[in-house]
């Protein structure tokens, strides 16, 4: 039995392909697809999509330009994940609870996992909440929110913070995002060693 968490942090870039004519410092300029970058309100970002088991061990990264809206992304997360069986057979994709912040609030969301049996513990955004109370009746009720579990959370934001201890995650220096990826990735290996007692 396992918990899924979701989040996203950016990354903002430190070094991007050839920079353009002009002044050094600044970031700008078209980016291509491989390079998983976006302008944002912090410039030119990479936004880190993080799904972790109860323990804050990664199962699934996505990266997205700064720019993408973080809830289409969920499904494509979760699709990621497979968690091989001691017993034998296919792996297990669906987690008993899914445990998100309000970037991931969608009817969309709900609706695909719902048909699963899996919790869905996310808040409800301002503008949603809003807006169902605008309609009144026809607004429908409010989705089942189960506060004490979301105070779990903070597994996702510890499983983010150890990461970022490794210099070439908290800072982006890579040009590809496979490259970015990487490095992400490893530092999550690293990470379900030490928990298992090996650091080598």
């Amino acid at each position: 039995m396992w918990t899924g968490w979701s989040r996203s942090i950016r990354r903002s870039c430190g070094h991007t392909s050839t920079p353009p004519a002009g002044p050094p410092t600044r970031c700008r300029g078209y980016e291509p697809a491989d390079h998983a970058i976006g302008r944002s309100r912090g410039g030119l970002t990479t936004k880190v999509h993080l799904a972790t088991d109860g323990a804050g061990h990664g199962l699934a990264v996505l990266l997205t330009p700064g720019q993408t809206n973080d809830s289409p992304l969920l499904p494509s997360l979760l699709d990621a994940v497979m968690v091989p069986r001691l017993a034998g057979g296919p792996p297990r994709r669906n987690p008993d609870v899914v445990i998100a912040d309000r970037a991931y609030s969608a009817a969309s969301n709900r609706t695909l996992l719902r048909p699963k049996r899996i919790q869905t513990v996310i808040p409800e955004r301002r503008d949603q909440i809003a807006n169902r109370k605008r309609k009144g009746s026809v607004g429908g009720r409010a989705p089942g929110f189960d506060a004490e579990t979301y105070k779990r959370r903070n597994v996702i934001e510890r499983a983010f913070n150890k990461v970022k201890h490794w210099r070439a995650v908290a800072t982006r220096y890579d040009k590809l995002a496979v490259t970015y990826r990487a490095g992400f990735v490893l530092a999550l290996i690293v990470g379900w060693l030490k928990s298992l007692g090996d650091t080598t």
